[in-house]
């Protein structure tokens, strides 16, 4: 049996195999189309090479993603493990407010629906609900799935996390001259930051929990109305 220290709890190998399941680049939910405002970012030369694209996925990383998404996934995940439907909405709708643009409210709408989809084909039926749902997330599916896969909340928060990373680390690669092993290197720098950002995101108090990251809201609207582009958002 494998066994990971998870702050005070252990992943045993069901749970970290279904949580390798839902973090797969194969989970059949269609992030690889999606960039968040990065493809505008490299027509403006703003993100130009390997240095500007670890510089852009880490501040939107620690800025946004562990600032409002996992705090967020957080009360997700105790809302489904208490049954509390009302808070899954209130923090669901919550999320939906809170994205940029339009780009990123369809992206995370599209995302979870297609988790929902997912995990309706895989006998769990309490996603049913969120296929058509407005507020649709894929931190309110993927909170649903670790809660009932038994994945650990922490162990979930860095799945979630080390997801979008991925994704975004194959968007620059698409997007700029940078080969493999320079996505490897923007991957091992992030991995050194990511635990602590994760934690503080962990942490937050309901008052401290949103996203200042102004450029790539911007950006993620400019991208809307680009003339050429391989992403949908």
């Amino acid at each position: 049996m494998i066994l990971l220290q998870d702050g005070f709890h252990q992943v045993t190998d069901t749970p970290l195999l279904r949580l390798m399941q839902l973090v797969s680049p194969s989970l059949p939910v269609g992030a690889y189309a999606y960039s968040q405002g990065l493809e505008y970012a490299v027509s403006t030369e703003t993100v130009r090479d390997e240095a500007t694209a670890q510089h852009w996925i880490c501040g939107v990383m620690e800025h946004a993603v562990c600032r409002l998404d996992v705090p967020v996934l957080m009360r997700l995940h105790h809302a489904w493990h208490a049954a509390d439907n009302e808070a899954v909405e209130h923090w669901s709708a919550f999320l939906h407010a809170c994205r940029e643009s339009a780009e990123l409210q369809a992206e995370d709408r599209h995302l979870g629906a297609a988790l929902s989809r997912l995990l309706v084909s895989l006998d769990m039926v309490d996603a049913k609900t969120w296929i058509s749902h407005p507020h649709t997330s894929f931190a309110t599916t993927f909170s649903l799935a670790a809660v009932r896969w038994n994945i650990p909340i922490r162990a979930l928060a860095m799945g979630y996390v080390w997801t979008w990373l991925e994704n975004q680390v194959a968007a620059a690669l698409k997007l700029i001259s940078l080969g493999q092993t320079a996505g490897q290197r923007i991957l091992s720098h992030v991995i050194g930051q990511m635990p602590a950002w994760v934690e503080q995101g962990m942490v937050s108090r309901d008052e401290e929990i949103g996203v200042f990251v102004p450029m790539a809201g911007i950006f993620s609207a400019l991208h809307e109305t680009q003339y050429s582009r391989l992403f949908r958002s």
